[in-house]
């Protein structure tokens, strides 16, 4: 079965740091691209950060220089490093990865993963 199972939320204050981990039940080469989105209460869902099998990344431009995305692929996982969190970065983290080892490719979404920034 295949899963994507999140971790590493919290409650953090303001100019802190959390790093989330997105495990995969498989490889996580047969995951691409793997995302980290992020919904915040009365806010649409938005996309934070991507990787592809590359090794490229692309980052919101509310998160550059601030969020780093990186993959493990012996631990078949994915991280998502942020750094000098703000409140509005308050909302519920998820995971995606497109399955490419389906046909048509699938996507999967992790459970999600709440981070506040709070004082």
């Amino acid at each position: 079965q295949v899963q994507l199972v999140e971790s590493g939320g919290g409650l953090v204050q303001p100019g802190g740091s959390l790093r989330l981990s997105c495990a995969a039940s498989g490889s996580i080469f047969t995951f691409n691209p793997m995302m980290w989105y992020r919904q915040a209460p009365g806010k649409q869902r938005e996309l934070v950060a991507s990787i592809v099998r590359s090794g490229t990344t692309k980052y919101a431009n509310s998160v550059k220089g601030r969020f780093t995305i990186s993959r493990d692929n012996a631990k078949n996982t994915v991280y998502l490093q942020m750094n000098s969190l703000k409140p509005e970065d308050t909302a519920v983290y998820s995971c995606y990865g497109l399955w490419i080892a389906s046909d048509p490719p699938e996507g999967y979404w992790g459970q999600g993963t709440q981070v506040t920034v709070s004082s």
